[in-house]
């Protein structure tokens, strides 16, 4: 697998193609759309892995492209603020997560126009946020729970159901939903307003915006199994569309949730709309993400890369306690419906090498070239910062005998670990190894070279045998290195 650095997506037809169907669609419903946007708006790094080309900030690149049209909507359900949720890919709670995405969008110039409390119940850490939101400029609305969601249709769709929920304000043709995680209430709230658009005689429609599963691949292609691998926890499944295969006699992929709460939303549709506007799940859908796929063997290499990622973050979960044994379970059935194995992850094998001929633990790296580094555990150095440098130096075609940085700066950092800390680990970790050798760079050249070298690391496969610390994980994350590790600590 060393598609690398190659590209399989073409992103500039995706922003142009993906742009150009919403305007469409906001076309066929008149006064207003109302776009569920799944997934992550930007930093969307799984997307960028499995379709190599694909940036991690393409949709929001696109909305810029309809920045005129669209104002954002950020939802957060009230429960997860009182349970202090967390993203997992960024180690913040869903509320610190909002005032970031607030940010972000403000940022660059789209319109943020309220944030939406769902499940409220006055909750005191709701309130509170909601206290800090208003200090912002930010309008808040409620929406509740309702009894008997979504089968009681009746109560749903009346004055005690949504009719109950506040009525956003808004003021342009475009609503972007989005949130900061699954679960936040997001088809709920588009479903809320049209029932109020519709009460106040307006012509309002919803459409749904999901890259994955991209719905004109195959069901098993290997992308659409890499989404069940990244959603292993949601218990996301991929699944053929029997809506659209019935209506239209094609085969489409959707996942599991959409098609069980599909005749749900069409009576939804057809009570408040007297028509529903869709056929399918897959109706819905505006997504464009697989007409611009342009190499298909990089494409389903990538994936497969990804899968093998996956099931070794969850064997690393698993050893922390973190997931029970039902879920590396689904991933090893993931692997082998994608036909791959751990062995085709070379960096596996290369550090497990290393670690074998040096009695300590090791890591190895796959640059873009093919190219295997390894690094060792040393008296000064982790085996994760050792490989870094490595790494540096081989881009800046500097000897390996050549030293960056000199004992006489690490040693006084390790003592200081040590002695004044309380570390029982005196080796430099990847954030400090980087800090010392910036400061290397004021006075050596080489050391200089090798940090211009950092950009590069992006891209780059990477194993540990054994578990990193949280500060190395997060430092190869920000570097753009895909990690993995073998589920064991170090002893």
């Amino acid at each position: 697998m060393d598609n690398v650095s190659k590209i399989g997506f073409d992103n500039e037809k995706y922003l142009k193609m993906q742009s150009e169907h919403i305007r469409e669609r906001i076309a066929q419903f008149g006064d207003k759309l109302y776009l569920e946007f799944g997934g992550k708006l930007f930093d969307d790094f799984h997307a960028s892995r499995v379709l190599p080309g694909f940036k991690p900030d393409s949709k929001l690149q696109m909305l810029l492209q309809l920045k005129d049209e669209a104002e954002i909507v950020i939802v957060i359900n009230s429960g997860d603020i009182e349970k202090n949720k967390v993203r997992g890919d960024l180690g913040i709670t869903y509320d610190v997560d909002v005032i970031r995405l607030l940010n972000v969008f403000r940022k660059i110039g789209l319109y943020v126009s309220s944030v939406v409390l769902t499940q409220y119940d006055h909750q005191p850490t709701a309130d509170a946020f909601q206290s800090r939101l208003e200090s912002l400029g930010v309008k808040v609305y409620h929406h509740y729970h309702i009894e008997g969601y979504p089968s009681n249709l009746k109560k749903i769709i009346s004055d005690e159901g949504y009719g109950k929920n506040d009525y956003i304000e808004t003021s342009r043709k475009l609503v972007v939903i989005t949130a900061p995680g699954p679960g936040s209430g997001k088809m709920a709230t588009c479903l809320s307003q049209i029932y109020h658009e519709n009460k106040r005689g307006a012509k309002a429609g919803y459409a749904k915006f999901e890259t994955f599963p991209i719905w004109n691949l195959p069901l098993r292609h290997p992308v659409n199994i890499a989404y069940e691998a990244a959603t292993s926890d949601l218990n996301d499944v991929n699944m053929i569309d029997p809506f659209h295969l019935e209506a239209y006699g094609k085969t489409t992929v959707n996942y599991n949730r959409d098609i069980e709460i599909f005749p749900v939303l069409n009576a939804m549709f057809e009570t408040i709309l007297g028509e529903s506007p869709y056929k399918s799940p897959t109706d819905m859908g505006v997504n464009m993400a697989g007409n611009c796929i342009i190499d298909d063997d990089v494409v389903c290499s990538a994936a497969k890369d990804e899968i093998i990622r996956r099931y070794y973050v969850a064997l690393c979960d698993r050893r922390k306690g973190l997931i029970p044994d039902d879920e590396v379970y689904k991933l090893e059935l993931l692997m082998k419906q994608a036909n791959v194995t751990p062995e085709c992850r070379k960096v596996v094998a290369a550090s497990l090498e290393k670690e074998k001929a040096t009695g300590a633990p090791a890591a190895a790296m796959e640059l873009p070239d093919g190219t295997i580094l390894t690094g060792k555990t040393s008296e000064l150095l982790g085996a994760a910062s050792a490989l870094l440098l490595n790494a540096l130096k081989y881009f800046g075609d500097i000897d390996d005998s050549v030293l960056l940085m000199s004992p006489h700066v690490i040693e006084p950092i390790n003592d200081l670990k040590v002695q004044h800390l309380g570390n029982n680990n005196p080796r430099l970790h990847t954030d400090e190894t980087l800090l010392a050798l910036a400061i290397c760079a004021n006075t050596d050249d080489n050391a200089k070279r090798a940090m211009e070298q950092i950009a590069k690391l992006r891209g780059c496969e990477v194993h540990s045998t054994v578990i990193l610390s949280a500060v190395d994980e997060r430092i190869f994350k920000r570097l753009g290195v895909n990690l993995t590790c073998e589920p064991k600590y170090e002893s």
